[in-house]
């Protein structure tokens, strides 16, 4: 474990061990000024001499990794990031409740529909892309505020969605200008020619020549409209099959499958133009993670990407753990802008503090750190974990017997030991 230091200037120092830290704090000599990381400040003036220090970034759509080396491959510091996926769906969610408020109170009042000028404007980022963008900025900017940064490497990639659904592209170049449905009029008619326009449930046994297309992973339950989550089903199947007679043993496809992909060809070049950085590319991050013998992590590739500028011709690094912790983080909302709930919100929801605390407070419980996922007005919580995951608690856990431990800001931090330092 290491303790970060912060001169007295506000400089970035090389970070300590616990028992210096522990002396200067009882000293006088230090101050606490965060929990985790654990961070202290100097109150005297001291020398501000740093060694170089190396930030990897391991970039990603869900979860990003980052890791801090200096020249010997000694590591500083480790995190993973849990990024927001949800913010288009609460988007949808506000929008319903607003159309439905202003179709029941305010429907003499003349449609604006072509007033959205944030929407059409040059140069636009979708709130979930911005708030993906600005996540991987913070986590650079807060790494940088508590270690003396010299160099920042990314891995970034340029992810070809056509090639994704169709490898065979990549060894013939006539196929990308052939997609799915070349030579058909529509979708509908190649998959009713892929299925030789026979009903691939009853296999005609129904005599129903009329022929529909079938979504296998309904619509309404967020199924595709490829080919893959496609079938040719006769009226009469088709009808059972909506009425929950008749059963598909077939697997559908979920949309959005290469959201991902797309996603980090616009955060790949926001992050290069945003940040000061090198960069570096996965197939390399790939093979160093496999000579170094480490496991699968974010955190992992982002150590491989750090030492890049550090690795032998035959790819050997000898790693040195002077912390033995992993920062885990999760982006959450900074507010809860939703006041009611309900049809016709008859439900309040207080957004300010109960008894002192507020959602995603983390709080001490029975000698644990937990994190508030939701509150009663008469006294009580639900507590999770860094994940999200509600924990089963009996009895309920009472604000009275917890202990507020930090104050809710725009992600959750928790620190878990997972290695041994050298």
């Amino acid at each position: 474990m290491v303790v970060y230091v912060i001169s007295k200037s506000g400089n970035q120092l090389m970070p300590t061990t616990p028992a210096r830290a522990r002396k200067k704090l009882e000293s006088g000599r230090a101050k606490c000024i965060r929990r985790e990381p654990f961070t202290i400040k100097l109150t005297y003036e001291s020398g501000e001499a740093a060694q170089p220090l190396c930030l990897g970034v391991d970039t990603g759509s869900d979860k990003l990794g980052s890791a801090v080396v200096d020249e010997d491959n000694n590591v500083y510091y480790m995190s993973e990031v849990q990024v927001r996926n949800d913010i288009a769906e609460k988007m949808k969610q506000r929008s319903k409740y607003r159309r439905n408020r202003r179709n029941r109170k305010t429907r003499y009042r003349k449609p604006r529909w072509n007033n959205r000028k944030n929407s059409i404007r040059k140069d636009r980022f979708s709130p979930t892309m911005r708030s993906k963008i600005e996540s991987h900025v913070k986590e650079v900017n807060f790494v940088k505020s508590i270690l003396p940064i010299a160099e920042v490497i990314v891995e970034t990639g340029t992810f070809d969605p056509h090639a994704l659904k169709n490898p065979d592209v990549l060894k013939n170049k006539w196929l990308y200008q052939r997609g799915t449905n070349y030579g058909y009029a529509n979708t509908r008619a190649f998959v009713l020619h892929r299925d030789e326009h026979v009903c691939q449930h009853c296999k005609g046994k129904s005599k129903d020549n009329r022929l529909e297309v079938h979504h296998i992973q309904f619509k309404s339950e967020q199924g595709s409209d490829d080919v893959e989550n496609l079938i040719t089903l006769c009226k009469n199947c088709h009808n059972e099959v909506h009425k929950l007679v008749i059963k598909l043993n077939v697997k559908g496809k979920v949309k959005g499958m290469l959201k991902h992909a797309t996603q980090m060809n616009s955060i790949r070049v926001q992050l290069l133009r945003i940040v000061n950085c090198r960069k570096t590319f996965g197939y390399i991050t790939k093979e160093h993670v496999w000579a170094m013998e480490l496991t699968k992590e974010h955190y992992n590739d982002a150590i491989a990407i750090a030492c890049l500028n550090n690795i032998e011709r035959d790819g050997s690094v000898d790693l040195a753990f002077k912390t033995d912790r992993v920062i885990y983080k999760k982006c959450v909302p900074y507010r809860d802008m939703q006041k009611n709930k309900g049809v016709r919100n008859e439900q309040h929801i207080p957004t300010g503090k109960i008894q002192g605390f507020r959602k995603f407070d983390k709080v001490l419980y029975n000698s644990k750190d937990y994190f508030i996922k939701g509150r009663m007005s008469t006294g009580y919580a639900i507590l999770m974990d860094i994940t999200g995951k509600e924990v089963k608690l009996k009895p309920i856990p009472k604000f009275t017997k917890m202990k507020r431990l930090e104050a809710r800001t725009s992600w959750i931090i928790q620190v878990r030991t997972i290695l041994k330092t050298a």
